[in-house]
């Protein structure tokens, strides 16, 4: 196929083959097929006029424009639309909507008058029914003062104002549904399921890495604690407690045998569980859950809740405003006037689009929102909890050094550990096994099933005897493995402020591994940034030792931190300051972290966060930038900020139109024309982007004070101790 460079600038390159080249599923498969390719990012494409839009760094140009050489027009890839396509169709379909409503609206005034006035009757009658069918249901809302609004300019012979106001009402109903429409998209997005990978187990009870896209209904899969279940299926083996909240909405976890069924979206917290599918993702009965988002008030924002119930509470004012001038004046004008002019409609509509733009906005920096109530909360909170390991410290932490106590070597012991490591979503583990290889120290599956300790370690069976790993309050404490002077000696000399996994065999200590943590190299610019934005309180809790949790501290300025604490123990800490009378929000990536997530205003997860943290989590990053979260803190306190200061235009504009109105030095006409236009305007303001675009926004610099929500200045806070 034959394209035309018409863009090619450093990171953005955009081809166009021509009209009809492709279908809109051949566009989403030339896509996917990019985006396989080292370097490239983003890729869109556009099937009107053929065009495709890469974005791309480092060797992503010349991939990308190899694989565009390649397409041919009789084998062009197809695809489903990805989630980022789904909104750009909503955006399509809105824009449309926009230009035949407006279009529409002034070629009819071309017709003649008797066409014009029998068009506009027509089109009424639909505003009656809904305000006569509002009545019926006992009801006093907006659709009765829409009604009543129409019908009162027809009646005094005012076609062209009714006409007006009926096409603005139009453009606030599509305005509606579109942030509706944008709202339930992005919740549908926060519930799909992202697992790349299962354990595909074999008639022999082998385990291999499969490709979730190649799993077939009948084949049988291996979760382990702490992971999401991907597919509905049967238990076929295994003894294990699931969440099924997102499910059943009960908190309680469901004791799940061989027989059981188990449905994606759930959590397996506790045991091992083999799996039969019988239904695969898109088939799942979490998309029956995905189906009901339209009609859920849980995750509305406080905000947009009391704005619909205002808008609603405000009409019988409205109608009872236009009877007392009515009956004052004796001028139907001055009371037409009163109806015209009404708060609850811009009051309804820009709130929810207030709240979409700023969850739209957290979308596009990679943080996904799973409703505008979190949004409130993290504007509101006042203390803020992080987790060390996999949070705060280095997403990719490492094994610097081995020390092993059995004579056989480091690389045999380095080689146990990362065999006993490899089935569990936590840094640490991760750590073990990519230590191991790159050192190609590659190893078949030699022990018995394995039992995750949370916040602890791992224990199994090897060869026969007991193996274990994991924290020194583990394997000395609870397991109560014996070590010498000498060992704990040579640990204390090597550790110079590394974490430590412990690593015994049968009842004996066999090696330590030592692994350097670093923080993440944001991390204290981020929390810097936090404290502008009147976070007063920034703590750290940990598992690890105190020696470590010390120098990550001193490192990035906490002055708060617990270390050696147990998920329970996390829990519990959250729960007494929120019981002071604080806001909490909890930052967190493990499974030791959901009990804390839990317990938390507001929870964030990291973007290599285990399934159960994510699951838990109201918000997840999916960027590795600690900066996102006072990007969000500024953002979702711009949002409460323009919500007020939306109320506070709309009673100001409205109550000047009703009292020029009143006055009689606005028509009726005109002072509908300026409300629904005002409406209009507050409407389309409330989508404009709370923060600079790119990496280098001001949030993220310090050294500066900002305003937060409420209009006050956030300072640092004074050092405080748990």
């Amino acid at each position: 196929m034959q394209y035309k460079i018409v863009y090619d600038q450093p990171g953005r390159l955009r081809v166009r083959y021509g009209p009809n080249a492709f279908t809109p599923e051949q566009g989403y498969g030339i896509a996917a097929q990019l985006l396989t390719y080292q370097g490239i990012r983003e890729v869109n494409t556009c099937a009107v006029n053929g065009s495709v839009l890469v974005l791309y760094e480092g060797s992503g140009r010349a991939w990308a424009l190899q694989a565009l050489s390649a397409l041919r027009p009789q084998d062009l890839p197809v695809a489903d639309p990805r989630d980022g396509d789904k909104l750009r169709q909503i955006d399509d379909h809105f824009r449309g909507q926009v230009i035949k409503l407006a279009a529409g609206h002034f070629l009819r005034k071309l017709l003649p008058s008797p066409m014009r006035m029998a068009y506009t009757l027509w089109r009424a009658l639909g505003y009656w029914r809904a305000g006569v069918q509002c009545l019926c249901r006992g009801k006093l809302e907006v659709a009765v003062l829409d009604a009543a609004s129409v019908g009162a300019a027809l009646v005094q012979n005012q076609w062209k104002t009714a006409s007006s106001v009926m096409f603005l009402l139009n453009l606030s109903g599509v305005l509606e549904e579109y942030t509706r429409q944008r709202a339930r998209t992005a919740l549908t997005q926060s519930l799909t399921i992202h697992v790349d990978t299962v354990w595909l187990v074999d008639d022999g009870g082998n385990e291999c890495s499969l490709p979730m896209n190649q799993l077939q209904v009948g084949d049988c899969i291996r979760v382990r604690a702490g992971s999401l279940i991907p597919v509905d299926g049967m238990v076929t083996a295994g003894d294990a407690m699931v969440n099924e909240s997102s499910m059943t909405g009960e908190s309680m976890p469901v004791h799940k045998l061989e027989g059981r069924a188990v449905y994606a979206g759930t959590v397996l917290e506790e045991g091992c569980l083999t799996i039969r599918v019988t239904a695969l993702a898109e088939q799942s009965r979490i998309q029956q859950i995905v189906d009901l988002i339209e009609s859920s008030e849980a995750l509305k924002a406080g905000a947009q809740s009391k704005a619909e119930h205002l808008a609603d509470a405000i009409v019988p004012f409205s109608f009872l405003g236009a009877l007392l001038i009515g009956a004052a004046t004796r001028n139907l004008t001055k009371a037409l006037s009163v109806l015209m002019v009404d708060y609850s409609c811009a009051i309804k509509l820009s709130t929810p689009i207030s709240i979409i733009s700023a969850m739209r906005e957290a979308s596009s920096r990679r943080i996904m929102v799973k409703g505008g109530k979190y949004l409130e909360a993290f504007a509101e909170a006042d203390t803020i909890v992080f987790d060390k390991t996999g949070t705060l410290t280095a997403a990719c932490p490492r094994v610097e050094e081995v020390l092993d106590f059995t004579g056989k070597g480091a690389d045999e012991m380095l080689r146990v550990a990362a065999c006993i490591e490899e089935h569990f979503p936590h840094s640490m583990a991760r750590a073990v096994t990519r230590a191991a290889q790159e050192k190609g120290l590659y190893h078949e599956e030699e022990h018995a099933a394995v039992e995750y300790v949370v916040a602890h370690g791992v224990a199994t069976a090897l060869h026969g005897q007991r193996a274990l790993i994991g924290s020194h309050h583990f394997i000395f404490e609870d397991e109560g493995v014996t070590c010498t002077q000498d060992q704990l000696q040579q640990i204390e000399q090597q550790a110079k402020g590394r974490s430590i996994l412990y690593l015994a065999l049968g009842d004996r200590l066999a090696a330590a591994l030592f692994i350097s943590d670093p923080p993440r190299p944001e991390a204290k610019k981020a929390i810097a940034a936090l404290r502008q934005l009147g976070i007063h309180r920034v703590v750290m809790l940990t598992g690890d030792q105190e020696a470590a949790a010390r120098a990550v501290c001193r490192q990035l300025g906490i002055d708060e931190y617990r270390a050696q604490v147990l998920p329970a123990d996390k829990s519990a800490l959250v729960e007494a300051y929120r019981a002071g009378g604080h806001k909490v929000i909890m930052v967190g990536d493990g499974i030791n972290d959901s009990p804390a997530l839990a317990a938390a205003d507001v929870s964030v997860a990291m973007k290599d966060a285990s399934d159960l943290a994510r699951e838990v989590a109201d918000i997840t990053l999916l960027s590795s930038d600690l900066r996102e979260l006072a990007a969000l803190r500024l953002l979702s306190q711009r949002m409460l900020c323009r919500i007020r200061q939306n109320y506070r235009l709309i009673l100001g504009f409205n109550s000047a139109l009703l009292v020029l109105g009143i006055a009689g030095w606005l028509p009726p006409s005109t002072t509908a024309l300026l409300h629904n236009t005002s409406t209009m305007a507050i409407s389309a303001g409330s989508m404009r982007p709370y923060l600079p675009t790119g990496k280098d926004s001001p949030v993220l610099e310090t050294g500066k004070t900002w305003k937060n929500s409420v209009g006050g200045l956030c300072r640092p806070a004074e050092k405080g101790k748990v």
